[in-house]
């Protein structure tokens, strides 16, 4: 059983893997004894393809400002047969409730709890799972005071865990130190040898209705992204390696160019994505998304000859990484 996300989270980089990966330092592979970092731990869909598709990649160290989040991986990581059992017995609970109202009224309950935040962390996180199978379109989102506020999703046979995936991620993740806090805080676990950082933050909204990133109460606008910009060049200036996720403004508004502009002294490329996050399917569809990175020569460039700054990458089979 391969290793995958545990957990659903939205932004999540599942269908844009083999792209990333098209995109990492042309000899990525000959790196010895990689130590590679994500501020902005999320799903973890790339942090799980890394850790199981190189093997250079001897200690990986993942952050998050949500406490919940975290807490879920080091609980996967030291604690994945506690888990399972409390899951499953939650699991059961729910589909013997016979009706939608009383499955509806569990679910409330649960997530009351769930918010009163004086939880352990195996049973903090166990109402993780169980809310983030059963709430709406699996969506993870709080309010200004760090409180869960998703509805009930109406699943009537939903699971809830899956142990072969628990059971493969808590192996992968003996080698990741699991931090919380501000995505700085990560600079000070770089090591002697390589580096290598993935930055998937909190997307900055094409509009003020279509996008969102309410993972965690502290908002992630524009001073942040510019913070962000800063702690790349800090990063470039030390001699590491690094890759960015964003949404394509400028896709959406011609006369946006906020990242442009911000990572104007560095490669910027452009690829596909999905998104489906929209609650009418009608407006949902493909997009284009930003990667900008620190480094020339890329795997693709290197197989496959050089393009522009700012060209649409396609992959030629997009590869789903189920989250």
């Amino acid at each position: 059983m391969k290793a995958k996300p545990f957990i659903k989270w939205v932004g999540g980089k599942g269908q844009l893997i083999e792209q990333l990966d098209a995109h990492l330092p042309a000899d990525f592979d000959n790196w010895d004894n990689v130590t590679y970092i994500e501020p902005f731990i999320g799903g973890g869909a790339m942090l799980f393809y890394m850790l199981q598709r190189y093997p250079n990649i001897q200690h990986a160290v993942i952050n998050d400002v949500n406490p919940d989040l975290t807490t879920c991986y080091k609980v996967v990581r030291d604690n994945p047969k506690e888990l399972v059992q409390f899951a499953k017995e939650l699991e059961m609970k729910y589909k013997s409730l016979s009706d939608e109202e009383s499955r509806k009224n569990f679910f409330y309950d649960v997530r009351d709890k769930y918010n009163e935040k004086n939880l352990e962390p195996i049973e903090n996180t166990t109402l993780f799972f169980f809310l983030n199978r059963t709430c709406f379109n699996g969506l993870y989102r709080v309010n200004k005071k760090g409180a869960f506020n998703v509805p009930f999703g109406k699943y009537a046979n939903p699971q809830i865990i899956d142990e072969s995936t628990i059971m493969a991620d808590s192996e992968l993740l003996k080698k990741v130190e699991i931090l919380t806090g501000d995505f700085e805080a990560t600079f000070q676990y770089t090591q002697v040898n390589k580096n290598f950082f993935y930055f998937d933050p909190p997307y900055r909204p094409l509009s003020d209705t279509s996008s969102f990133n309410d993972y965690a109460k502290e908002s992630f606008n524009d001073d942040a992204q510019i913070r962000l910009k800063e702690y790349c060049d800090r990063i470039n200036e030390a001699g590491f390696q690094f890759m960015l996720s964003n949404s394509d403004c400028k896709g959406k508004n011609e006369a946006d160019n906020f990242f442009d502009v911000l990572y104007g002294n560095y490669p910027i490329e452009r690829v596909w994505a999905s998104r489906s996050i929209n609650a009418n399917p009608n407006k949902r569809g493909k997009l284009t998304e930003i990667l900008v990175h620190n480094y020339q020569n890329t795997k693709h460039h290197q197989y496959y000859g050089g393009y522009g700054d700012g060209d649409l990458f396609v992959a030629e089979n997009d590869i789903v990484y189920n989250e």
